[in-house]
This record gives C-alpha cells, sequence and structure tokens, in this order.
C-alpha cells in the first residue's frame, strides 16, 4: 500500500489538474458571450429584481451593460447556464444557491434539459441581484474585471467541491467491493446467484447484507435490523456538519439493539464531539481501511466476527 502522505500527494495533483481542466474549459465565457448578444429588450424592475439603486448606478457610470452585471429572469429562462456568469460574479456556491433559491445544477451543466419557470427564474434573480449589489456597493472601485475574477474563483471553488464528492463517492464504492469479496472469500455468502441485483446478500447464519444508503450497509437478521455501517468518504470539513446530520438521522432510525458503525474520509474535533453523544459502536477512517490491510481485518471481525457473530475471528489475509 502507498504511504499515506504519498497518497495523499497523488490525490491533490488529480484534484489540481482536474480543477485546471475545468476552468480551462471556460463554460463561463460561452455563457457570458451568449448574455452579451441576447437580443430581446430587457426592462429592470429594480426593486422587484432586488438590484440596489446605488449599485445600478455605479454600473452605469462605468459604461458596463446593465445585463452583465444583474440577471433577469427573461436571461435565465432563456440561457440557463448564464446562472453560471452571474452566480460567479456573486462568488456563491451551487450548495448555497440551493439552500436559499433552488438547485441550478441542471442550468448550468445540461442547459438543454433544463426547464426553468418564471418563479424559480425570479427567485434566483433576486438572490443573485441582492449579493452582486452588496458586492459593489462594499468595494470602493469595483470593475467588471473584479466580477470575472470573482466568476473564475466560483469555478475552481465548484469544480473542488465536484471532486472531492467523486473522490468520496469512488471510497465509499470501494468499501462495498471490498466487503463484498470478504464475505465470498470467507465462504459468507449463502447463494451468490440471489445477489444477482447487486443490493441485496443472503449470507450465512440468516442474515441479509443490503447495500444502499441511509444506511449504505445494512445487515438483517432473523428479520431484524442487526448492523448498519453508515459511509461518509467526503473529506471537506466544512460539509463535515451537513455529513454528521445525515449520520445521525441514519443511526436514529435504527432499532434498539441494532449496532451502528461509521467508516468517515475525516472527523473533523466537532464531529468526535457529537459522534460520541450518539448511539455508535465504533467509527472508522476509511483511507486507513483502503490502505492497511491489518486495519481492514479489525474492521471485518467487529462487523462479522462481534456485531453478527457468523465468521471466525481473521487475523491475516485481505
Amino acid at each position: 500500500m502507498p504511504d499515506s502522505a504519498e497518497k495523499r500527494t497523488e490525490d491533490a495533483i488529480a484534484r489540481a489538474v482536474e480543477i485546471a481542466r475545468r476552468i480551462a474549459s471556460r463554460g463561463d465565457l460561452e455563457a457570458r458571450e451568449k448574455i452579451r448578444r441576447f437580443a430581446p429588450r430587457l426592462r429592470y424592475d429594480k426593486r422587484d429584481l432586488c438590484i440596489a439603486e446605488d449599485a445600478w448606478r455605479r454600473v452605469k457610470d462605468a459604461g458596463i451593460a446593465h445585463r452583465l452585471v444583474f440577471a433577469h429572469p427573461a436571461i435565465l429562462k432563456a440561457i440557463p447556464e448564464a446562472s453560471l456568469h452571474y452566480r460567479g460574479i456573486a462568488l456563491l456556491s451551487l450548495k448555497r444557491v440551493q439552500g436559499i433559491a433552488g438547485s441550478v445544477d441542471t442550468w448550468e451543466d445540461k442547459p438543454g434539459n433544463a426547464r426553468v419557470s418564471d418563479e424559480k427564474a425570479l427567485r434566483v434573480c433576486r438572490l443573485y441581484n441582492a449579493v452582486i449589489g452588496s458586492i459593489i456597493l462594499n468595494h470602493s472601485k469595483w470593475t467588471l474585471e473584479d466580477g470575472y475574477r470573482n466568476v473564475l474563483a466560483t469555478l475552481g471553488i465548484t469544480a473542488d467541491g465536484s471532486i472531492r464528492n467523486i473522490i468520496g463517492q469512488e471510497a465509499e464504492n470501494a468499501v462495498k467491493r471490498r466487503v463484498l469479496d470478504w464475505t465470498r472469500n470467507r465462504g459468507l455468502l449463502a447463494d451468490a446467484a440471489t445477489g444477482a441485483d447487486g443490493r441485496i446478500w443472503p449470507l450465512i447464519g440468516g442474515v441479509r447484507m443490503i447495500f444502499g444508503s441511509e444506511p449504505d450497509i445494512a445487515f438483517e437478521k432473523a428479520g431484524k435490523l442487526a448492523v448498519v455501517i453508515e459511509i461518509k468518504g467526503g473529506k471537506d470539513p466544512a460539509g463535515a456538519l451537513e455529513r454528521l446530520g445525515a449520520i445521525k438521522k441514519t443511526f436514529d432510525e435504527s432499532p434498539a439493539g441494532c449496532k451502528n458503525f461509521l467508516v468517515a474520509g475525516v472527523v473533523t474535533p466537532t464531529m468526535r464531539g457529537r459522534l460520541e453523544e450518539m448511539r455508535m459502536e465504533a467509527d472508522f477512517q476509511i483511507d486507513r481501511l483502503l490502505e492497511d490491510n491489518d486495519a481492514w481485518i479489525g474492521f471485518m471481525n467487529e462487523i462479522f466476527h462481534h456485531a453478527l457473530r457468523i465468521a471466525e475471528e481473521a487475523s491475516g489475509g485481505a
């Protein structure tokens, strides 16, 4: 297994290369050009669109076309990907926009499939314009170039978040694959053929292993939920509390007597304190499990030997 520092370096390189690739593709430039070429005459109701009068005046005095700064529902309906341009100027993450005005992921990633309602377009415009206006008014010499730099920064942040999610999902899938391989190699599968759907696998001792989400892996014994494994592969500390909420929900919904385990990409000090208040047997660090064979064996012993009691304690081998 690679040294952990070496693995982290490899991850950092892969992330940096992918972020650079995504920024270089500059989808924002195409969106900006479509906004520039938008032909219909626009009427801006500044009050209704949450555009600060002083910000509007500063943009006008600078000789900047208002459509390049302030979002308009007609533009978002005709050019859904224009959301990337305005969201970037506003320095808003996709998650923040979703939490306040609704998801715009499809608008930006698959604009051809996007259906933008009048109500949602107005809601998103109000959010973008309120933030953009505040940025302009709190910057004594704001220029359109400042706005474009914000777009680039937002592209990088969005790409980094997406890559972290992808890496986390890959790690979660890797854990599931290794658990399944373990049951197969240790002779714990009662009938491999009946797990053909990839979700439900009957094990010896009348146990059913179920792959899903919330929980990611569940084990039923005698018709009752006996063990739950929640896997959170994300490593971004900024999203730790959100992941904690999902973990708590899963553990709270498991019945009394069920043993709850967590496999996490990262556990912050705040998370640690909250986890210790939950009904949880133990937690494991995902990279350590995937890189350290002894750690993996210890994890498998916790599940199949101590919790489910359907396997002898293992001491070596993957």
